[in-house]
């Protein structure tokens, strides 16, 4: 192991749980695009974990940069010791963490800006349209800032816990004073057919048997369902779109986008997009 670690250059994630994650393959290739003596792991870290990880393990295994997700994203902020970016202090949440030369612990946030990509370059044109936000965690604050930013005309949003879904409402408005952004009370309430984007950003369809987390008779053709969960690459709520006529898309993409800012970040260098793309269909679609 230790001849190992001499030769990589270590990067991962950490989260809780990581084994569905793709994030090794895209991440891998680009570092074998470059031939570059680096490794992406997964790193499995509980909650009570993140402390070990911070002032011993990163250490230990000479990690150099790793990226963050669920439960993980807004709790590792406490742990920062350089720069927090400025889009990661907005949305109070970061995915994205360099290990500095002099061993500080910088933030940042790939998430809202891959998921404005990944629309832009589908063709999704948000501007004057109502969207519906279901979960208010911190990839959930990540796509409300970025469709504040695509000038929605207004953001809709439940969680179940009530007062998560103010915080991210309140947090959006801070930013974006004008913008309509309202906290739902409960799910069924979520006015669909008003909206022309719905965007689930809770794990529901992450495990067999997880029920659909609105009415699948509430979907219709007008509406773009964009699932943020990318294994399985086509949840149950994504069936149900497709059947109702909708146009959909899972997290993948903006796996892809954040990834690919991600590896910039840490290594200074052009993301090779396409292969990372093509690493990651393959992987997820065979």
């Amino acid at each position: 192991m230790d001849a190992e670690q001499k030769v990589f250059t270590l990067f991962g994630l950490i989260g809780y749980p990581v084994k569905h994650s793709y994030s090794a393959v895209m991440h891998n290739v680009a570092f074998a695009h470059y031939g570059m003596s680096a490794r992406y792991e997964l790193f499995e870290v509980p909650p009570d974990g993140l402390e070990t990880f911070f002032k011993s393990i990163v250490k230990e295994r000479r990690i150099q940069g790793f990226n963050v997700t669920v439960p993980h994203k807004e709790t590792v902020t406490r742990f920062l010791t350089g720069q927090i970016a400025p889009m990661a202090e907005m949305v109070g949440a970061v995915n994205t963490i360099r290990v500095e030369t002099d061993g500080r612990f910088s933030g940042f946030n790939t998430d809202e800006p891959g998921f404005g990509l990944d629309l832009e370059e589908r063709g999704l044109d948000v501007s004057g349209k109502k969207a519906v936000l279901l979960g208010a965690g911190g990839a959930a604050k990540a796509v409300a800032l970025a469709l504040a930013a695509l000038h929605v005309e207004a953001i809709e949003v439940f969680d179940i816990v009530r007062e998560k879904a103010a915080g991210l409402a309140e947090r959006v408005k801070r930013f974006y004073p004008t913008l309509d952004v309202r906290v739902t009370e409960e799910a069924r309430l979520l006015r669909l057919n008003e909206a022309g984007l719905f965007v689930n950003a809770t794990p529901l369809g992450m495990k067999d048997g997880d029920p659909l987390p609105v009415d699948a008779a509430r979907l219709h053709a007008d509406l773009f369902v964009y699932d943020l969960i990318y294994n399985p690459g086509q949840t149950p709520l994504l069936k149900a779109a497709e059947a109702a006529g909708c146009r959909w898309a899972n997290g993948l993409g903006m796996l892809l986008h954040q990834g690919c800012l991600a590896f910039e970040y840490w290594t200074g260098r052009g993301a090779p997009i396409d292969l990372m793309r093509q690493a990651l269909e393959k992987h997820v679609y065979g």
